[in-house]
């Protein structure tokens, strides 16, 4: 897997982030043959950039965890979009009853986009809305999904391939009776990304956003029992010197972690 973007809530460039990068949610993942991409975030423009740039007809299967602006944001600037030479399948769950479709078509309207979706995507394309706790086989992978707790509803990912496993855990908030369905369902992965936005002392004033403090990634790693843990999502006011001071912490409860960085790769 590589990370294309690490961020949370909105885009934070600069020197201050530049070795954790700045862009939020994009991760690629690789399994044999088969590319699955996890969010649009920010991040996603890179990576786009990156498959067209093989000069190869791209196939890949985009998993969206959730709606909201800084995990689609890139979409409307994924390159792979606009060439009838590529095939893409979007998963999302649907909401409010709209389907996915109608959700991400919906960010791409007049007054707030110059184009819609349909007027600019050229690449054979396919929308899946997916039932929350189905088995999704994507050539010899399959990804599982779960219900996270999260304001608006988030879905999070299970990829087993190979004997190797790992679970994409983001916008995730800890202390609910989901905790252990989370624990069961990440239970033994070879990695656990896992949204960290907070410590305890940001999350007292932030109860209800979404988001999970660094110390319940530790727990929810130990509970189950998974290799390693990889923390995400950071926070956009979280330059690289306090990144690093949080995941020294951190590396006092586990020493096996890291902290995602942009262009990171980890091979299961």
């Amino acid at each position: 897997m590589r990370f294309w973007g690490v961020r949370g809530s909105i885009p934070a460039p600069g020197p201050a982030t530049k070795r954790y990068g700045g862009n939020t949610p994009c991760v690629e993942v690789r399994c044999g043959d088969e590319l699955l991409i996890f969010d649009l975030g920010s991040g996603a423009r890179g990576l786009g950039d990156a498959l067209v740039a093989t000069r190869k007809p791209v196939k890949a299967s985009i998993f969206i965890s959730h709606y909201h602006y800084d995990h689609l944001q890139g979409l409307p600037f994924f390159s792979p979009m606009f060439s009838p030479a590529n095939d893409v399948t979007l998963y999302g769950s649907p909401r409010d009853g709209k389907s996915l479709k109608q959700i991400l078509a919906g960010q791409m309207v007049h007054p707030y986009f110059p184009v819609t979706a349909e007027e600019v995507f050229r690449t054979r394309l396919a929308y899946r809305d997916v039932v929350v706790g189905e088995d999704i086989p994507v050539g010899k992978a399959t990804v599982r999904t779960l219900e996270l707790n999260h304001p608006g509803g988030n879905v999070g990912y299970r990829v087993d391939f190979g004997g190797r496993s790992l679970v994409y855990a983001t916008d995730v908030e800890h202390g609910t009776a989901l905790d252990a369905k989370l624990f069961d369902f990440a239970r033994g992965a070879d990695a656990l990304i896992y949204d960290s936005m907070y410590t305890e002392d940001e999350y007292r004033g932030r109860t209800g956003w979404g988001h999970s403090t660094w110390e319940a990634a530790v727990r929810a790693a130990d509970a189950s029992e998974v290799k390693q843990l990889v923390l995400f999502h950071h926070d956009p006011g979280r330059d690289d010197a306090a990144m690093d001071k949080l995941l020294r912490e951190v590396r006092k409860q586990r020493k096996d972690s890291i902290a995602a960085k942009e262009a990171m790769v980890i091979q299961l």
